[in-house]
Parts: C-alpha cells; sequence; structure tokens
C-alpha cells in the first residue's frame, strides 16, 4: 500500500491527497504544478503568508482543475473584523468564488465563539466558503472540541509527530465513528528538529522528512499531513511519502524512539 490514493476529508466529503503544501515557505509555483499533476496532490493551504508561488499555481490550476482543488484559507482573527475583508481578498486575488476550508487558526482558550464564528458562518452562508476548520495546540481542547458534534467545524488541525504524540491519548480516541471530522496534521518534523543529525541518539541517523511525513500518515485516524517546502528539492523529497507508505513496525519503533530521545523522555 502507499499514499497516493486520495482519501475522503472527515465528514466534508472531499477527496485528498495525503499530503498538503503550505503557502507560507516559498516553494516555487511548477514545482506545485508538477506535485498536481504526477503526484495528485490536491490540497493547497493559502493561509496568513500568502507567498507568490502558490499564488501563481492556483490560478493556473484552477482555470480546468477547480472542481479538483481543495483550497484553505486561514484567520487568526478573533473578532471578525478583517476575516471577511482578508477572505475576499484572496478569493479575488485567485479569481475563485469560494475557498474549501476556512482554517479559524489558534483556538487555544476555547472553541471559536463570537464575532468570528459569526463571520465565519456569515461567509459559509454566503456560499464563499464550503466548510470551517479550527486548529489548535491546545490537545485537550481539541479533544473536546473533536468530540463535540454540535459544533459547525467539519475539520481540525493539529499537532502531531513522532515528539508530540499527545493527540494519541487527548484527540484520537475522542473522534466519533460516525460522521467524523477530517483531521490534519502540521509541524511533522517538529520544526526541522527531528531531521537535524545533532539532536539524534547517540549511532542513530537522522530522520527523513518522508519518514516524519510516514509517521503521521500511518495513524489511519489522520486524513492528510501539511508539508511545508521552501524549495522544488525540498518538495520532491517530501513527496516519496506518498510512494513509500505506511513505516513497518521496524521502522515505526525507530522514529518513535528518536521521538523520545528528541522530545527529552518528558511530558507530551
Amino acid at each position: 500500500m502507499d499514499f497516493r490514493s486520495h482519501t475522503t476529508l472527515g465528514r466534508t466529503g472531499l477527496s485528498v491527497s495525503r499530503l498538503g503544501i503550505a503557502a507560507s515557505y516559498g516553494v516555487p509555483a511548477a514545482a506545485m504544478e508538477r506535485a498536481f499533476h504526477q503526484y495528485g496532490v490536491n490540497v493547497f493551504y493559502w493561509g496568513s503568508r500568502r507567498k507568490e508561488g502558490m499564488r501563481d499555481a492556483l490560478v493556473r490550476l484552477k482555470g480546468t482543475h477547480r472542481d479538483r482543488l481543495v483550497i484553505a484559507f486561514q484567520s487568526y482573527d478573533k473578532s471578525g473584523l478583517v476575516m471577511r475583508r482578508f477572505h475576499e481578498q484572496g478569493l479575488r486575488t485567485l479569481g475563485i468564488d469560494c475557498a474549501d476550508l476556512l482554517i479559524l487558526g489558534w483556538m487555544m482558550r476555547g472553541a471559536p465563539r463570537g464575532r468570528m464564528l459569526d463571520t465565519a458562518l456569515r461567509l459559509k452562508e454566503e456560499g464563499k466558503v464550503r466548510h470551517l476548520a479550527a486548529s489548535s495546540h491546545n490537545r485537550p481542547l481539541l479533544g473536546r472540541m473533536v468530540a463535540d458534534g454540535r459544533l459547525p467545524i467539519d475539520v481540525y488541525m493539529l499537532r502531531y509527530n513522532a515528539a508530540h504524540r499527545g493527540a494519541e491519548r487527548d484527540i484520537f480516541p475522542r473522534i466519533p465513528e460516525k460522521a467524523p471530522p477530517g483531521i490534519m496534521a502540521y509541524t511533522a518534523t517538529r520544526w526541522g528538529q527531528l531531521l537535524d543529525p545533532g539532536r539524534m541518539p547517540p549511532g542513530e541517523e537522522a530522520l527523513t522528512a518522508a519518514d516524519c511525513y510516514r509517521f503521521a500518515l500511518t495513524d489511519l485516524r489522520v486524513d492528510l499531513v501539511m508539508t511545508g517546502p521552501r524549495t522544488a528539492e525540498e518538495l520532491e523529497e517530501n513527496l516519496r511519502t506518498l510512494e513509500l507508505g505506511p513505516l513497518t513496525d521496524g521502522e515505526m519503533e525507530r522514529v518513535r524512539r528518536i521521538g523520545d530521545h528528541v522530545y527529552g523522555k518528558g511530558r507530551r
């Protein structure tokens, strides 16, 4: 089995690639277009740092492939005052009518509420976004949100890597079997620390980026993992994840052992 086949992003019904690409780090447009055409990567996260490379790639791809693209915007605006303007500006820039996801970012103290949620829901009612998502580093909070079927959130974006495995305790067991939300993981390399030879246990080679993404995707409760390459070469290395497929038991043991060492064997 490999990871090249698409999966369904929870109850959204969206067909998504197992890797998604974030715009913030500057990967060139041509590399993203190649990832779409040759590897089927169709999730593009055009967040708060909207780089030209992803803009140019999406403008070209949406002309004939809009129905296959999953385009995510993000807002950190708790007041809701600038969310609409920023969202609509993004739609105009890309020349699209609707984003597939609007991620309400940095929810650390509670579920989305007040003007932030009201504005997001109005954008959805107006057909300017298809589904709402939420992201947070607060795992207990995300666990409660994931289990609460009353919230108008269809996708959750969470930190999950070999050094930070707390989602296995706080979030994954709380995903409902009926109409589950989509789960997107990020920081798979722990901001590059899992790739750093200087942080490895004695005698261990550093993990590759593909090792890190495969770790997250081997858990079947994770629908997709976001990657933030800076160059075409980095993206090409990350795309090996899709060909290699899940970690074997032996590989998983090694990756977890390295994750424990990098974390310092402390509380998760």
